[in-house]
């Protein structure tokens, strides 16, 4: 029988894959995840511990926003927590020790000096030491650059009742930019290059119906223009 798992066992310091799952799935169902960062990094002004938002995950690397941070990162998952780690407890203060009072009983009275002989003093020669090596500063750690994602681009072809086409560019969750009209043909020659074939159905089928409407226009105004002329040569020619 396989030995059971003790329940106080240590989590582990990164991010699993079962963690990972959770995160997309937490993500595909719209709801925030929050990771926090292992280490400190000093270039974006982040400590340890510094909580962060899961953009999006793929396989082992997590794209998040750390709080106070406008870029989107890329972090591995060894690189991030899922709980915040507790900062350590202080050690508690060792207790003074006891101050000890020690009596001095007086001793024996000194006895009397007796004038020794002077001997001439032996001159001391000082032997200049090498100076201590000092140790080179260690290099700093080389700062972390940002890794910004590209933000994804969509671009919507709008079709009016006038036959009149436009097309608008959004950058990301940014909002879509000023609608800037196109001629029918540069849309249909670029969806053809697409080679989509629903969207070049739909194009198409709207380019035909506005160009039928035309042919019918024309047909109407000179049909009002012939019997304008018809009209005009009943009442006689104008000198």
């Amino acid at each position: 029988m396989p030995p059971r798992r003790r329940s106080g066992a240590a989590a582990p310091d990164h991010l699993t894959a079962e963690n990972l799952e959770t995160l997309a799935a937490a993500i595909a169902e719209g709801k925030r995840a929050t990771v926090y960062l292992r280490e400190a990094m000093p270039s974006l002004g982040l400590e340890a511990g510094a909580s962060a938002k899961v953009i999006s995950v793929q396989g082992n690397t997590v794209l998040i926003r750390p709080k106070g941070v406008d870029d989107e990162l890329p972090f591995e998952a060894e690189e991030l927590l899922m709980r915040r780690t507790p900062a350590p407890k202080p050690a508690p203060a060792a207790p003074a020790a006891p101050a000890v009072h020690q009596e001095i009983e007086p001793g024996p009275p000194p006895a009397p000096k007796t004038a020794a002989p002077k001997t001439p003093a032996a001159k001391t020669v000082a032997t200049p030491q090498p100076a201590a090596a000092v140790p080179k500063p260690a290099a700093a750690p080389a700062k972390r650059t940002s890794k910004k994602v590209p933000a994804g681009v969509s671009v919507t072809i709008h079709a009016g009742a006038d036959n009149d086409w436009s097309v608008t560019v959004a950058h990301g969750a940014k909002r879509p930019g000023k609608a800037v009209p196109v001629s029918p043909d540069a849309v249909e020659r670029a969806v053809r290059e697409l080679g989509e074939e629903t969207a070049i159905e739909a194009v198409e089928s709207i380019i035909v119906a506005a160009r039928n409407l035309a042919a019918a226009r024309v047909d109407e105004l000179s049909r009002q223009l012939e019997d304008a002329r018809k009209a005009l040569e009943a009442l006689g020619a104008v000198e």
